[in-house]
């Protein structure tokens, strides 16, 4: 049997953060979790044209922020910020009059984040490209762009196969293995006639920068003449 663990779980003491940050005892943790899905859901479907990676959501009392990374930050906030105003009403409506709060982070590289490469040969594969051509130029993309390195799989009925399978391309370092490695995680899932194909991407962008301490020496004192031993 095979032993899995999450990539991004797997991580996050070290290199990713936590995409909820909240505390809650038990009695509100299920319900503010299912709200936090509801809203992860909506927002990724409202900006389904605007390459969202990822949604972080901080909660505070009755206040909710909600942080959108895009690579397209011009659709979401929309004409003098009439797009956002509106996703701000509808998810204070959805979440029962809570004070919302909106921020956008553009993501500068788009070619590099995984999640946004998972789901572009997701929307290929659901057009009917082939998975290895969608799968290489994605390599190669990535490796163009300054990545050191990228692993991609692609599992089930790949081209209509009766049997399922899985393929993947992997392209200078990934060390899966290694914490301190700064290594980036995605996944998509393509709905295709025949059944579902799952995309999994890694990116390796360098080892992680360790913050050294720095040792300062004070001057040292003028050396102290040594006292001459008694006479016996």
């Amino acid at each position: 049997m095979g032993q899995k663990v999450h990539p991004v779980s797997y991580r996050l003491p070290v290199t990713f953060d936590w995409r909820g940050k909240w505390f809650a005892d038990k009695k509100e943790y299920i319900n503010l979790l299912h709200e936090d899905l509801k809203v992860r859901d909506f927002v990724k479907a409202k900006l389904q044209q605007a390459a969202v990676p990822k949604i972080v959501i901080e909660r505070a009392a009755n206040r909710l922020r909600i942080t959108v990374f895009t690579a397209r930050p011009g659709i979401v906030i929309g004409r003098k910020g009439a797009e956002i105003d509106k996703l701000k009403e509808e998810l204070h409506t959805m979440t029962g009059g809570k004070e919302i709060y909106v921020d956008i982070v553009e993501v500068k590289q788009p070619e590099t984040d995984p999640q946004l490469i998972a789901e572009n040969v997701a929307l290929q594969l659901e057009r009917r490209i082939s998975f290895r051509r969608a799968m290489k130029k994605s390599v190669q993309t990535a490796l163009d762009m300054g990545a050191a390195g990228i692993k991609i799989r692609c599992a089930g009925r790949l081209g209509g196969g009766e049997i399922a399978r899985t393929e993947w391309y992997r392209q200078g370092t990934v060390p899966l293995q290694t914490l301190r490695a700064d290594i980036e995680y995605g996944f998509a899932e393509a709905l295709c006639t025949y059944g579902k194909i799952g995309v999994k991407c890694w990116i390796y962008k360098g080892p992680k920068e360790k913050t050294e301490t720095r040792r300062v020496e004070t001057p040292s004192a003028a050396p102290v003449a040594a006292e001459p031993a008694p006479a016996r």
